[in-house]
């Protein structure tokens, strides 16, 4: 199954240095689309969060119990065992 690429008002110039560039790479204009979104995402991929880092290094995969994630910075002190 293949997919087009559809663009609507395209610059002309645009346009052109597209069609330029697919016939030096030798691929078509669609695909040349389709390399340049796929090198674009995965040039911003989500970089993963210091938690999430953590997490994947020393989390209970490998022996590690991690505290609940916390709203505002602290977390509140529990006195359950004591009275």
């Amino acid at each position: 199954m293949g997919s087009s690429v559809i663009v609507r008002d395209i610059d002309p110039g645009d346009k052109s240095w597209l069609r330029r560039q697919a016939r030096q790479t030798g691929v078509s204009m669609e695909e040349l689309v389709r390399r340049l979104i796929r090198e674009k995402r995965t040039k911003t991929e989500r970089r993963p969060k210091p938690s999430e880092a953590f997490a994947r290094h020393f989390g209970e995969d490998h022996g590690v119990e991690l505290p609940p994630p916390i709203r505002c910075g602290y977390q509140p002190l529990s006195f359950s065992g004591e009275e």
